[in-house]
């Protein structure tokens, strides 16, 4: 899977928790989840857990604590289909 196919599909499930939505319209790999998303620190584990089901991957807790941006989902995904 490609880097871009993984990202389009990460903001695809970052879009219904964004609460800028005009932020997704500039997004890219430093787009951080937290301040320019402004997606709440609770939420980013639902995103977490819904990365999981879409990519058929399985996260642990240390690894869902470094996504702070839009790349280090991305990266991590990347990571662990591999």
């Amino acid at each position: 899977m490609e880097q871009n196919e993984v990202m389009g599909k990460v903001v695809d499930i970052l879009r219904p928790f964004v609460k800028n939505p005009s932020a997704l319209t500039g997004i890219s790999m430093d787009t951080s989840i937290l301040k320019d998303l402004k997606v709440n620190s609770a939420r980013l584990v639902d995103i977490v857990l819904e990365i999981e089901d879409a990519f058929g991957i399985a996260v642990t807790d240390e690894a869902a604590d470094q996504v702070k941006t839009v790349g280090d989902a991305v990266s991590l995904i990347l990571k662990t289909k591999a």
